[in-house]
């Protein structure tokens, strides 16, 4: 059976939905995907846990987007200046908000972004090429201002 395509893309389970990270090659999908995971283990985040890292499988399935990791890339992850790792993983989550790395549109106060992906409407993040994303993702999934929570308690 030949696998789904796939796009170049990150994928974190972040509470009891996936951030999709896109970027251009050398964004730091995979450093923020990291970073993630660690913020979870640290207590910063309820809970993290790698979807997919470079390639992402991606489904619209009942009004829901869902991704995967291509079967060779499960449970792998690259971490910058260390090589490539093995991590728990989940094997698929419904994803809810897109990150947009190196994003030439990203604003310093940007208003809340919405964005269609396989023909779901999804939360979205864009960040600046100059930005570290990290502060910025984290203050999203934490601010109990956001339209859309990923993890803040309600």
């Amino acid at each position: 059976m030949a696998e789904r395509p796939t796009v170049h893309a990150c994928a974190v389970l972040v509470g009891a939905r996936a951030l999709l990270i896109r970027g251009p090659a050398g964004s730091g999908k995979s450093q923020l995907a990291f970073k993630l995971i660690t913020a979870a283990q640290s207590g910063l985040l309820p809970f993290a846990r790698l979807v997919a890292d470079d390639r992402v499988q991606l489904e619209s399935c009942h009004g829901r987007l869902l991704v995967r990791a291509p079967e060779t890339l499960a449970g792998l992850i690259e971490v910058r200046g260390v090589g490539i790792r093995q991590l728990p993983h989940e094997s698929v989550a419904v994803v809810g908000g897109v990150i947009d790395l190196a994003s030439a549109d990203a604003k310093r106060l940007p208003e809340q972004a919405e964005i269609e992906v396989a023909g779901i409407k999804l939360p979205q993040l864009k960040i600046a090429e100059t930005q570290d994303p990290y502060p910025s993702v984290l203050a999203w999934l934490t601010s109990k201002s956001a339209d859309v929570l990923l993890v803040a308690e309600k």
